[in-house]
């Protein structure tokens, strides 16, 4: 036996309950890319890795909004119901799961863009910079 299979593959049905939940919880920087550039973008992307960095190069489109500025009165000025998708560096880093959770325990609907900036880049995809926004 090898390290693979040593412990045995889950149950088909469980690994599809498991991998079909996983859509649920993230999306990935393509399907992110696709919505932004088609104009079908039906949530709000934070962008949770710090005023400095966002103005060095971000997601176009993306809000700028450090995960520790995730406040309930800070939230209130989208619509109820809005999705929120957030990212950060890179599969590197934890602020985007951070930012989640900080949403989830205010009852808002969250997702992570798997990658970060490190997969938007190696999509080859292109960041815009600016002014900070907040």
């Amino acid at each position: 036996m090898s390290r693979v299979t040593d412990v045995a593959p889950a149950a088909s049905a469980a690994a599809l309950a498991h991998f079909e939940s996983q859509f649920s919880f993230e999306t990935d920087c393509w399907d992110v890319h696709d919505s932004l550039s088609g104009g079908a973008a039906d949530f709000v992307l934070l962008d949770v890795r710090g005023t400095e960095k966002y103005a060095a190069g971000h997601v176009p489109g993306a809000v700028d909004l450090a995960q520790r500025k995730i406040i309930g009165s800070r939230m209130a000025q989208f619509p109820q119901g809005t999705v929120f998708v957030t990212y950060c560096a890179g599969p590197h880093c934890n602020g985007a799961a951070r930012a989640a959770i900080r949403l989830a325990r205010l009852g808002l609907p969250v997702k992570i863009m798997s990658g970060g900036i490190t997969g938007w880049l190696d999509e080859g995809f292109a960041l815009a910079q600016s002014q900070a926004s907040n």
